[in-house]
């Protein structure tokens, strides 16, 4: 028997907000939904010009794309009425906003942590109940966008990786309580980016590299197509989930 594949991008006619969407991994989540054909609402906090560079660049999808400057941190009340405003309604919600400063874990403040946290843990704590009326009567997706670091020590990372435990931790309590709305809450870890602005510095980059089974670090687009993956119709089943993006690096002794 043949089967006819549908030659229709899979998250057509879908509807999609991504936090901090106007470059690295969040640009690439933008680009994936919208060349799988949803429309796709940018958000960014600061940087205009960036923003209209990420909007050149995601101009010719099958998806529309469209930016609102607002900080997660004072919520997602605003970014949740201008979906309302632009859709009517919402299918996909990106955390994707994250706030990471270098330091070793025995001089970090409880300052800089508190602001770890509350850029990880602000934006689903304050919007969980608007985003799931946005959502209500569709198949809802929510996916928070975390970090090998919350699980692994990585050397200056204890303030964003203490964070990113806890955003794990929170997708697991909202899974539960969200599932009976026909909401799926996931998360995707990914491994050290490489997002080709030379940020890797060259040493660390070669000893991951000499360690990946895949021979390189993970990409944005890596982190991307996963992240599109749990927002199809089918990952309705997988819930309260985090998916590592490393390519089987944390499957190889140290």
């Amino acid at each position: 028997m043949t089967t006819h594949l549908s030659t229709v991008p899979e998250l057509t006619g879908r509807t999609a907000l991504v936090t901090g969407a106007t470059r690295g991994v969040g640009l690439a989540i933008a680009r994936k939904l919208t060349a799988s054909g949803a429309d796709v609402l940018v958000n960014y906090a600061e940087d205009e010009a960036n923003a209209a560079r990420a909007l050149a660049a995601l101009a010719g999808h099958p998806g529309r794309a469209s930016a609102f400057k607002a900080d997660v941190t004072e919520g997602i009340d605003a970014l949740c009425n201008e979906a309302q405003r632009r859709f009517g309604h919402l299918d996909i919600f990106v955390h994707n906003t994250s706030y990471f400063r270098p330091s070793p874990t025995l001089t970090t403040s409880p300052a800089l942590v508190d602001r770890s946290l509350a850029v990880a843990l602000h934006p689903l704590l304050t919007g969980a109940l608007r985003l799931a009326k946005l959502m209500a009567g569709r198949p809802g997706r929510i996916v928070a966008v975390s970090s090998t670091g919350a699980r692994r020590v990585v050397p200056r990372y204890a303030g964003a990786g203490v964070a990113k435990a806890a955003l794990e931790s929170l997708v697991r309590y909202l899974a539960v309580e969200l599932a009976g709305h026909g909401i799926t809450v996931n998360a995707v870890a990914a491994a050290k980016v490489d997002k080709g602005d030379g940020t890797v510095p060259p040493e660390v980059a070669k000893a991951i590299t000499a360690r990946a089974p895949g021979g390189r670090l993970t990409t944005p687009e890596d982190v991307a197509d996963v992240v599109s993956l749990l927002c199809t119709v089918e990952a309705g089943w997988l819930q309260g989930q985090v998916v590592t993006v490393d390519g089987g690096l944390g499957l190889v002794a140290g």
